[in-house]
Order: C-alpha cells, then structure tokens, then sequence
C-alpha cells in the first residue's frame, strides 16, 4: 500500500490547487479524480479578485492570460433605465478580469500541481475510506479500468464537489442548508464582443463576460420556483430573459450565433457541511455551497486551498499539532464564507426594491461612487460597506 502525506479526491479548482499548495510545501501528494482531462463541466467562469491575486501569487496567471483567455478592462451594471459603467480597478498589477473555460483552467491548475510534484491519477473513483480508531487514515480507489487499491494518507481531502462523496464517506454533517432560491441557464456566442456586464431587473438577472475562442458567456437566471416551467423550453426563456432585461444586449445578439448547447440548472443548492475531523478536511463545494448569482466559486475555492495548506503548514507529520490546525481552518474558512454565503442568499431573491433602485439612480450621478460600486463585481467587498461611503 502506498504511503503519502496528502490524498486529495477531486482535481477541479479547489483540489488540483490545494494539491498543488501541499506538495510545494514539500508534502508527498496523490491527487485523484473519476474524470479525464481536459473535462467541461457547469460553471459560470468568472474569477473573482482575490482567486487572480492567488493565481498571480502561484506563477499562474501569466499562463491563464496565454491560454487565449481574453483579459476584460470594462464593467457595467445596468438596472432598469440606469447604466453604471467604469474600468476593472487595478490591484497588485491585475487590470482585468477573466472567465476562462473550465475545460482549460482545471487542466492548467492539474499541470501546474503536477509539475510541483503531485502523483495525478484520473479516471480513478474513491470508494471509501480507511480509518483507524476513528480517525482517518487513507482512501481506497478504483480505477476505470477495474483495478483497485488503497492509499494511506496523513491527511485526506474531500475536493469532490457539491454531491461529495468523501463527505459521505467522512460523515460530515450538514450544519446549515437554505433551499434554491435561483435556476440558471447559460450559453456562448460568436459574434458578441462584450465587456463584463450584468444587467437586472426584479425577477431575473442577466451576465455577461468574455471567454475563450472569441466566445461570449451569457447567463441568465430565473427564480427557482419557475425552474418546471422554464426546464421545458429552457431555449425559449433563456431568449425572453434576454428581450425583457437586456434588450440592448439581445439587439446586439440578434446578428451573433450560439454555439454549442444550452447549459443549465436547477440544483442551485445552498448548505455548510462540517469541515475537518480526524485526518479529514473539505473544500471547496464539497464544504460549503451557494447560489451561483454572485459568481465567487472559483475564487472561494482558491482561498480555500491556501487557508488549509496555511493553517496545516509545516505540522502534517504530528497528529496533534494537525488537529490544532485543522480547527484553525474550519474556524478561518467560517469567516471566510458565512458572509459571502448571505451575500449570495439575498442576491438570489432577484428583488429589486424601491430603495435599491433609488441608491443606484444617487450613484450614478458621481463616478468615484460608481467604480466603489462596480468593484463588488470583482472583488469580495460587502456591499452594505459602500452606502456609507457613499452618503458622505
């Protein structure tokens, strides 16, 4: 059986970075993932500022913006009659944002975790756990070619997803769970150059941001209580969200084509699951998710990764200090998402209130409001921090 001193289950942004992270700390790391890759899967794209300071920090972001991944300088939020618009604000030398496809940045981060050592192993299920005295020890796999085998680990981390199945095989509890409050469907289009742009109205939101191969994303959500009507023409409400609510933006589309297939869901789930225990920890969605609405995963899950591998640091190979610091990150990782949580939460409500709309109108008549404004877009800023600033 093999020994290593980190088993990371699932390769996407949270395990392939946090993979990445350990093994740079000097750790030996086996990193798994039932998938092949390069692999799609559902995701709005964005990456918000504090998961490109990190790619920045970690040699990766030069490689991101080489990949063909189009950097975005501008931002606008329109709401109803009302246009806010400005540049990306430049933090440590980033002067933009970027929504890479998902097929391209996981397979980036894999390589980037493999060339700092980690063992890589796809299409390769975890079917369970070992555990000694309660405390866990290792992972036992299978390989889609039928082989089988174990791993024994010091440490093993649940990378898995919103459905994780080594929470499961943890037991981690959920400690916290709110129903859907939105469904999405999204597309890409050629022929639609477009800056980041998000446009509202009560009952639907609208974004839009550039991606690879010339391709623009264009997402639309809806309230979850129409998720059985909208399923059944999904095509058909995706276009009148356009009409109703970015009547600018669908004009421009009007003379642009869809590619590919419409992408969407309705298992917007939102819910914390308990977060360490013995020899155990999760991120990412494995550890907590929230609606989409406000486009943060990626970046969570990067922040993620470097808050355990922060908090575990040099104390893998003693099982007490281990223990301390997996406390330290279930607490860290605590106050990193609750607010964000909300946040999302109440976005998601899709409501534009009167008092809302008014704020938005007093803002947009100074630009320094504006750009404190649109930066909520690309970084993790508490938006009620901004009134009042705004009111003085």
């Amino acid at each position: 059986m093999d020994l290593y001193d980190v088993v990371v289950v699932g390769a996407r942004s949270a395990g392939a970075s946090t993979a990445m992270l350990f093994a740079r700390a000097g750790y030996r790391v086996l990193l798994l993932d039932r998938m092949r890759f390069p692999s799609d899967t559902l995701s709005t794209q964005h990456i918000h500022r504090p998961g490109l300071r990190l790619l920045n920090r970690w040699g990766l972001l030069g490689r991101l913006a080489d990949t063909g991944c189009p950097p975005v300088r501008r931002i606008s939020y329109t709401l109803g009659d009302l246009r806010l618009e400005g540049a990306v604000p430049v933090e440590e030398g980033i002067d933009a944002v970027y929504a890479p496809r998902r097929f391209v940045l996981d397979s980036l981060l894999i390589d980037g975790a493999v060339e700092s050592g980690v063992e890589f192993r796809e299409g390769c299920t975890a079917t369970g756990v070992l555990a000694d005295n309660g405390r866990v020890t290792g992972v036992q796999w299978r390989a889609s070619s039928g082989s089988t085998g174990q791993a024994q680990a010091r440490l093993v981390v649940g990378a898995d997803g919103m459905r994780s199945t080594l929470a499961g095989h943890f037991g981690a509890r959920t400690v916290r769970e709110d129903a859907p409050r939105t469904c999405v469907y999204y597309g890409y289009w050629e022929g639609l150059p477009a800056e980041f742009e998000v446009y509202e109205r009560t009952g639907r939101l609208i974004g839009v941001v550039g991606t690879h191969d010339e391709q623009t994303l264009v997402a639309a959500y809806f309230p979850q209580e129409e998720f059985p009507g909208i399923r059944k023409d999904p095509q058909g409400a995706y276009l009148e969200a356009l009409r109703t609510t970015a009547p600018e933006l669908a004009e421009r589309a009007a003379s642009a084509r869809r590619v590919e297939h419409l992408r969407g869901t309705g298992s917007q789930l939102n819910f914390f699951r308990e977060t360490t225990g013995p020899g155990w920890a999760l991120v990412g969605d494995a550890s907590c998710h929230k609606d989409s609405i406000t486009g943060t995963g990626i970046s969570d899950a990067f922040e993620q990764a470097s808050l355990l591998t922060g908090s575990v640091g040099g104390s893998l190979h003693d099982e007490h200090a281990t223990a301390a610091a997996l406390e330290r990150y279930a607490a860290g990782h605590q106050r990193l998402l609750e607010p964000r949580y909300e946040t999302a939460l109440q976005s998601a409500r899709l409501e534009v209130s009167a008092e809302r709309l008014e704020f938005t109108r007093w803002i947009s008549g100074d630009q320094a409001s504006t750009e404190a404004f649109l930066s909520v877009a690309v970084s993790h800023i508490d938006p009620s921090l901004l009134v009042p600033a705004a009111a003085g």
